[in-house]
C-alpha cells in the first residue's frame, strides 16, 4: 500500500512551529501515524535552500525490487527527489524507452521510472503512466514541489496550508501528527456527508484540509503560490466508436482487454493474487 508525507515552507518558518522538534522528527511523527501503510521501510529526505525548507517521507510496503526500491529516490544528478505510493503497471516498457533516450537507472523497480519520466516530460509524464499512484517530486533547482494523483483517485492524497507551510500526506492523520495542524470540523463538509454520504472533493471532513482531486496535479512554492491542473477526465464518445456485427466479436475484444489488464497487474517480486469484487 505504502504512504507518503511532506512539508514545504520557508526556512524561517521551520523553527517557529517545530514544537521543539526538528524537521526530521516531525516527518518521523507523520510517518509514524501511517506506519500501517508501509511497515517494511521508512525513508526521509530533507532540503534547505535560499527560498525553501522541505521534508519528504515514505513508508514502504515492498512489492517490486525488494532490495533496491527504497525511497526517497533521485535522478542521476540528485536534483530531483521523489516519494511515491502506488504501482506503475507498464514500468518495464517505460524503462526500456527511457534507457533508449539516455537515462541511467540504478534500480529495477517502478519508482525510479517515474523520476526519469518527469525529467523527460515534466507534468506530461502522467500521460504515459498506466497505474494507480500518488506522487510527490521535489526539484532542487527550481525549489518547486509537484504533486499528482492517478486518474480515478485510487490512491489518496491530502494537503493543507497551515502557519505558512504546505503539508501533504496519504492520510489526514499524518498531517494531524504535525504541530502546525489542528483538527477542526468543516460544517459544509458535514452537510455534504448527510446529503451525499461523503464530502464533495476537494473538501474533507476537516476544515482547511483538502483532497487533491483524481486526475489532477499540483505545483507549489514555499511562498504560498500553488497551481492545480486537471490532466485527465472521463470521456464517453458517441462518434468514432468501434462497432461489432456480432456479440461474439465484442466478447473477444473484452476478454483480450481484461487479460492484458490483469497480466500487467500481476507483476511483482512477491506472491500476489486477484479477486473479483
Amino acid at each position: 500500500m505504502c504512504g507518503i508525507v511532506g512539508v514545504l515552507t520557508r526556512p524561517a518558518n521551520t523553527d517557529r512551529w517545530a514544537g521543539g522538534c526538528s524537521c526530521a522528527e516531525n516527518i518521523g511523527k507523520m510517518l509514524g501515524a501511517i506506519r500501517h501503510r508501509g511497515p517494511d521501510q521508512f525513508g526521509v529526505y530533507r532540503f534547505k535552500g535560499p527560498q525553501s525548507s522541505l521534508g519528504l517521507g515514505n513508508a514502504r510496503l515492498s512489492i517490486i525490487d525488494l532490495a533496491g526500491g527504497g525511497q526517497p529516490i533521485c535522478n542521476e544528478d540528485g536534483s530531483k527527489w521523489l516519494v511515491f505510493n502506488g504501482e506503475i503497471f507498464n514500468y518495464i516498457e517505460l524503462r526500456a524507452e527511457l534507457i533508449e533516450q539516455g537515462h541511467r537507472f540504478t534500480t529495477h523497480g517502478d519508482t525510479e521510472v517515474i523520476i526519469h519520466l518527469f525529467e523527460q516530460y515534466g507534468p506530461g509524464c502522467l500521460e504515459h503512466l498506466n497505474g494507480q499512484f500518488a506522487i510527490a517530486i521535489w526539484d532542487e533547482n527550481t525549489e518547486e514541489l509537484f504533486l499528482a494523483r492517478d486518474r480515478c483517485g485510487i490512491r489518496p492524497l491530502f494537503y493543507t496550508r497551515q502557519s505558512g507551510a504546505l503539508l501533504f500526506g496519504s492520510e489526514i492523520k499524518a498531517m494531524l501528527a504535525h504541530p502546525a495542524v489542528s483538527a477542526r470540523m468543516d460544517p459544509v463538509a458535514l452537510e455534504q456527508i448527510f446529503t451525499y454520504w461523503s464530502p464533495v472533493s476537494p473538501r474533507t471532513a476537516f476544515a482547511g484540509i483538502y483532497s487533491l482531486p483524481p486526475g489532477h496535479w499540483m505545483t507549489a512554492k514555499a511562498d504560498g503560490r500553488t497551481r492545480i491542473e486537471q490532466y485527465w477526465r472521463h470521456e464517453f464518445p458517441t462518434a468514432g466508436r468501434e462497432t461489432y456485427r456480432h456479440a461474439d466479436e465484442a466478447a473477444v475484444r473484452l476478454r483480450r482487454e481484461l487479460v492484458e489488464a490483469i497480466t500487467l497487474r500481476l507483476r511483482a517480486d512477491v506472491p500476489v493474487g486477484a479477486y473479483l469484487s
